[in-house]
């Protein structure tokens, strides 16, 4: 009835959230039956366990260090972008390749998916720091982004809502 005077029904937080992760998997699922396929992250599903043993640390903290992963890994996910354009920039420009800087944001965050036992982020980190087929880094990034928010969906959606208010500042 509303949308008959241009007024919508706005989604709450929760079903925001339900969408996001519902979209997170599907990019996930579509990237791992095709171009994905080898890193076999799709049906990946984290469990704290190795890290709260391996680490020592008790659960609670842990989950507050995936959060804290969850939120450099979107913040990350702009820089990864910016990267891969510069290099399409140069790769046009037939211009010396320079990766570097993208490797190095790279192996940054593979050393706290490492850390916490993030098994897909792993897979996916380390292909970032060793491809060089652009278009296969573009689908990384994706599936990078995706799995993020798998983990965390609450604390991705938080993120994603800051990241775009800032960006429109």
């Amino acid at each position: 009835m509303f949308e008959i005077f241009g007024f919508k029904k706005e989604l709450s937080k929760k079903e925001e959230i339900e969408k996001l992760l519902l979209k997170a998997r599907e990019v996930c699922e579509n990237l791992s039956h095709a171009e994905l396929e080898k890193l076999d992250i799709n049906r990946y599903v984290y469990s704290p366990t190795e890290a709260i043993e391996e680490l020592g640390l008790d659960e609670e903290l842990v989950h507050q260090l995936l959060e804290d992963y969850v939120i450099q890994i979107l913040k990350s996910i702009h820089q990864f972008n910016i990267y891969i354009d510069i290099i399409r920039s140069s790769n046009n420009k037939s211009s010396a390749l320079n990766y570097t800087n993208l490797r190095e944001l790279a192996h940054k965050n593979l050393g706290v998916a490492r850390n916490l036992r993030i098994k897909d982020a792993e897979k996916i980190l380390y292909v970032l720091m060793k491809e060089d087929n652009l278009k296969y880094l573009e689908m990384c990034v994706k599936a990078l982004e995706s799995c993020a928010i798998k983990l965390k969906p609450e604390c991705a959606y938080d993120t994603l809502k800051l990241l775009k208010v800032k960006s429109n500042l």
